[in-house]
């Protein structure tokens, strides 16, 4: 990718690690953003002895002033940030007449307000460059409601029109904005806190009757900052086995 540097937030475990490992697969050098120190640098350390340029940064999305100062590192190291994965994001399940109200705010903050101002800073260094890709880590959850996720749901949403105001707002400078929804995904998250019932219902619902891998979700992120994609902006690709599509699946 001609010396190119991605970003990606939470991208020490899961999701986001996949993601950094895809990218730099791909010729990126690639930074690895996460609030876990520990385990940026351990992932950054794994892609490094695999011969990738990886470098580990701690950098709260929550927190404006340090991402602020996450970017200015980012400067000051690479000079560059050519793609922006915002992929962090948290969430927790409650029952929506009891949702607590420092919860929402939080994640609000995280899934929503953090896209939003790494999305600023990066698009700056991309504009002098006349060249970039942002891809927004959304959900289906965003698409279609589902019990317990009153926030993350809603912050979901809310990321789908913040890609889409990306898109037009950032064009002019080369700039695209697209989402990558994924559906239910196999992580050290999922695996310890979607319980039995929860798959269950999952599988009936999905064509495809199981859960999706993070690679599933990191091979559409990599399409999505390619130059085959250079037309694709403002929209947000379902990676769900067809959970997106389904309606009754037996007659």
């Amino acid at each position: 990718m001609d010396g190119k540097v991605a970003l990606i937030t939470g991208a020490a475990v899961g999701i986001g690690a996949a993601i950094a490992q895809s990218l730099a697969h791909d010729g990126h050098a690639v930074v690895v953003a996460d609030i876990d120190a520990a385990a940026a640098d351990e992932t950054a350390r794994r892609l490094s002895a695999e011969g990738f340029d990886a470098w580990p940064l701690a950098m709260d999305v929550g927190n404006a002033d340090a991402v602020a100062a996450g970017f200015a590192a980012v400067r000051e190291k690479y000079g560059r940030c050519d793609v922006l994965v915002n992929n962090a994001g948290i969430a927790k399940t409650y029952a929506f007449l009891d949702y607590p109200m420092d919860h929402w705010d939080k994640v609000m903050a995280v899934n929503v307000t953090g896209p939003l101002i790494c999305a600023q800073h990066a698009a700056r260094l991309m504009r002098a460059r006349g060249w970039g890709r942002i891809v927004n880590m959304t959900s289906v959850s965003g698409m279609r409601a589902s019990a317990g996720r009153t926030a993350y749901g809603t912050s979901k949403a809310a990321l789908i029109g913040l890609t889409r105001q990306m898109a037009i707002e950032l064009a002019p400078f080369g700039i695209t904005a697209n989402g990558v929804s994924p559906g239910p995904i196999d992580t050290p998250l999922t695996l310890a806190h979607h319980s039995q019932a929860t798959r269950a219902n999952y599988a009936r619902s999905i064509p495809s009757a199981r859960y999706g891998t993070t690679y599933e979700v990191a091979g559409a992120v990599s399409y999505l900052v390619s130059d085959r994609a250079a037309f694709v902006t403002g929209h947000i690709l379902p990676v769900d086995g067809g959970f997106m599509a389904a309606g009754l699946l037996e007659i």
